[in-house]
């Protein structure tokens, strides 16, 4: 008889498939929300997580896999992973990390599955292995992710990285309690770990067991957003207060009860953390001085934004929290708190908090981050998400049921389907693809297409109408549905270097030539044509039997054709 936890989590499975337009295969379904709540505290979108579902055919017994330097997810066009990357730009002791997933939905934990992955990681995570060697025995999608992985390893070098690898093992069964896991699993899980701490000197391997109460439970727990901090002085006018807060109850109030960063309550910033640049290196070296002055003297301090504030005892208690101003201080702070000696001088120092309540007003929000920022040196491509043409799209879709998370998993967090939800650069990539005919550009730079002025402006503009930005947005999700069904018959790896040319492709069809500016798709916006009039079987027929010509003309990759600009010049002489 099954668990109440596993008719719970099955239930939850039944429920992600029937918003899916198209279901897809169960396993795969299960890799994908297995990979979500492995990683539940890193929050990442809904894309990230597809994007490093990997299993399949020669996947080494591995489902998905995520690298992260400093917190941050690499991605293929990651800086750290282009050639000329120096690593002088990150600071000493910067953490790398690859979470490695295996996803089965049987209802036990069993030695074989932990045995194959044993035996790949031996391979795929040593730095003498040839990746050509690696492609001859592993899919190209295991080999690429884990080669990022590898290659940062090399690159940080120099840099005494904090390695840790982390392998979760999820199934449908128990993974506490009786009748869980047995003795010779156990052993096994620890000889894993043993291995991937091997990897590199001091490196660090853990094995974590998700069962169906754990995959329940996780899938339930929305990250807090109201948190405490606790102040020293204060001043208040209306609804905005400033308060000087000692280091040590700030490291409080970014730490989880694990002592993890809340990387969450950073989703709403303009930047990521930029490693050992400059600034970050005189903040620190100002908290490593013991004779050191006060730091909100040397500081601009942090600001931050909620919807109710109440302070009790010289406590804030704070709602709807995000910190918006003064992530480079936060990190590096944390960063240094973390490793220093607990009675170290900066611990007592103070940073400066402006808290402003802005009620629900996210238009309020956005002028606070806008004027915060600009107050400090930040390129014009980090305030993406404050421009009015966001807003625009963001409201367009709202009024159609669908959902523009201009702020990274607003709404998912806010529980709506993942199926009706598109992030800033999904809809980026769709229009390159659609509205631009370069899909060449969405699969080869994922995270880089809005940092350069000139592509942002060609994609997102008040010059194109609205309701285009809805159909791209819908005819991607079309596309992504169509690839994952059965009926398509196409592989995972096959799907990602598929997904923006098949766009492209079918697109072209339904407007009788090749799209080479956004504002042609107005009439298929405004009736709302869908992207299946185009037969999309069809259009993959044509697009395999390119892919295959280019592949014996060139002897090139799939993945290298897919990236190249080459194949969709051929393409698009073929669609005309």
């Amino acid at each position: 008889m099954a668990d109440n936890e596993q008719v719970l989590l099955d239930q939850i499975l039944v429920q992600r498939q029937a918003e899916r337009p198209v279901p897809i295969r169960e396993d795969e379904a299960f890799e994908l929300f297995a990979a979500e709540q492995a990683l539940t505290e890193r929050q990442l979108s809904s894309e990230e997580v597809a994007d490093g579902v990997i299993g399949g055919s020669n996947d080494g017994a591995i489902d998905a896999i995520y690298v992260f330097v400093d917190g941050v997810l690499l991605s293929e066009d990651s800086d750290v992973l282009q050639d000329g990357f120096s690593a002088v730009k990150l600071q000493r002791g910067v953490k790398l990390e690859l979470w490695l997933v295996q996803a089965k939905r049987e209802t036990s934990f069993t030695e074989t599955a932990i045995d194959k992955a044993a035996s790949a990681l031996a391979r795929l995570l040593s730095l003498s292995e040839d990746e050509e060697d690696l492609l001859k025995l592993y899919s190209p999608g295991t080999v690429s992710r884990t080669g990022f992985f590898r290659k940062a390893l090399r690159v940080l070098a120099t840099r005494h990285p904090q390695v840790e690898i982390h392998f979760v093992y999820a199934t449908r069964g128990r993974a506490t309690g009786p009748n869980s896991i047995n003795t010779k699993v156990a052993i096994k899980a620890r000889d894993l770990e043993a291995q991937l701490a091997g990897v590199i000197p001091g490196a660090k391997g853990h094995v974590e067991f998700l069962g169906a109460a754990e995959l329940w439970r996780r899938a339930n727990t929305v990250p807090s957003y109201t948190t405490e901090l606790t102040y020293q002085e204060n001043a208040t006018s209306g609804n905005s207060h400033v308060a000087l807060v000692k280091l040590r109850d700030y490291m409080t109030f970014l730490t989880d009860e694990d002592d993890r960063l809340r990387r969450h309550i950073f989703d709403w910033n303009v930047r990521d953390y930029q490693g050992n640049v400059e600034v970050n290196r005189e903040i620190r070296e100002s908290l490593e001085d013991p004779e050191g002055p006060e730091f909100w003297w040397l500081n601009n301090g942090v600001t931050i934004v909620c919807s109710k504030a109440t302070a009790v005892s010289k406590t804030y208690s704070l709602d709807d929290v995000q910190v918006v101003n003064g992530l480079q201080s936060s990190h590096t702070i944390f960063n240094f708190l973390r490793t220093a000696p607990t009675d170290h001088p900066a611990f007592d120092r103070s940073v400066l908090v402006r808290i402003l309540v802005t009620g629900d007003d996210l238009a309020t929000r956005d002028l606070v981050i806008r004027a915060t920022n600009r107050q400090t040196s930040v390129p014009a491509a980090s305030l993406r998400a404050t421009d009015d043409i966001q807003r625009d799209i963001e409201a367009y879709f709202l009024g159609h049921d669908w959902y523009y998370d201009r702020r990274k998993n607003f709404y998912r967090n806010s529980g709506r389907s993942a199926e009706r939800i598109v992030s800033i650069s999904l809809l980026a990539q769709a229009v390159m693809a659609m509205g631009l005919s370069r899909p060449d550009n969405s699969r080869a730079r994922p995270s880089s297409l809005l940092k350069r002025d000139e592509e942002y402006r060609r994609i997102f503009s008040k010059e194109i109408p609205v309701e285009i930005y809805l159909w791209v947005a819908r005819a991607q999700k079309e596309i992504d549905a169509f690839l994952a069904s059965e009926a398509a018959g196409v592989s995972l790896p096959e799907r990602n270097n598929y997904r923006f040319h098949l766009a492209m492709v079918a697109t072209a069809k339904l407007v009788g030539q090749p799209v080479r500016s956004p504002k042609q798709l107005r009439s298929l916006a405004t009736v709302g044509n869908p992207l299946a009039n185009a037969d999309l079987p069809a259009a993959l027929a044509l697009l395999r039997e390119e892919f295959a010509a280019h592949e014996r003309r060139t002897g090139n990759s799939p993945d290298k054709i897919a990236k190249g600009p080459d194949f969709v010049d051929g393409l698009l002489d073929r669609l005309s």
